[in-house]
């Protein structure tokens, strides 16, 4: 149950930092906004950890993370930043919200169907591919225009 609180929770979070961000980013820069979103949550996290886990991981822990290229997560959250921020430019906060839904499903679907990044591998099941098919048709429908 607390797992799809937080996942409605971390779905609305995400809607409103888009619309801020793109605000920003039309007073500022893409890149300076990115930046900016960059460096607040550093100083979030850092000072969360530093309150509630500095006991349970110090920072010589990421040293010690075994695929290395699992700590490039930052670099990724930088064009994360920046592709929803041009996304909702474009397409609108919904259209570009939901392409965007659209897009983690189907790769988060073959990250488990390959078992890549050391995720358990899943067996295929049609009816998920027929879930994302149907978001995708619902994403044209929504899309269409009179």
């Amino acid at each position: 149950m607390w797992g799809l609180i937080i996942a409605l929770i971390s779905g609305t979070l995400m809607s409103i930092q888009g619309v801020f961000n793109t605000g920003v980013t039309k007073q500022t820069s893409n890149w300076l906004a990115t930046s900016w979103v960059a460096f607040s949550s550093f100083v979030v996290a850092f000072i969360l950890w530093a309150v509630f886990e500095r006991n349970d991981a110090n920072i010589m822990s990421l040293f010690q993370v075994d695929n290395k290229y699992m700590l490039t997560g930052g670099v990724i959250g930088a064009f994360i930043t920046w592709t929803v921020i041009r996304s909702m430019a474009d397409l609108g906060p919904a259209k570009a919200v939901l392409l965007i839904v659209i897009a983690q499903l189907l790769v988060a679907y073959i990250i488990e169907l390959m078992g890549l990044f050391g995720v358990e591998k899943v067996s295929f099941e049609w009816s998920k591919l027929i879930g994302i098919i149907i978001s995708i048709v619902g994403f044209i429908i929504f899309k269409w225009e009179k």
